[in-house]
């Protein structure tokens, strides 16, 4: 299964999304890596023999399908919420989001 995202940035991104209050891409990152343990539990059910096999890539074969669509849904996301590509990081104006929901408390 091919990845836009590594493991490592997917967490980043729950991390700042919610250290600002953003959980959407959160929820998304956090989609993203459950697919990935969904589809390699079921790539160890085939590869053991467990069950009907047609059932395991069955599984595996949508799972590597709604994997890849949630992966291009958060590369949207980030391009069209401006995030640092290279960092990772929210926009000034959504952490200010963030800042005046508290100052407003």
């Amino acid at each position: 299964m091919e990845h836009l995202f590594s493991n490592q940035d997917l967490k980043k991104i729950i991390d700042e999304s919610m250290m600002y209050m953003c959980a959407c891409p959160a929820q998304v990152a956090r989609a993203i890596l459950d697919m990935r343990k969904l589809h390699d539990y079921q790539i160890k059910c085939e590869s053991d023999g467990a069950g009907q096999i047609e059932v395991h890539r069955e599984i595996a074969r949508a799972t590597a399908l709604a994997h890849a669509e949630l992966e291009r849904c958060m590369d949207r996301v980030l391009d069209i919420e401006g995030w640092d590509r290279k960092t990772l990081t929210m926009p000034a104006e959504l952490r200010q989001y963030r800042d005046d929901l508290i100052q407003n408390l």
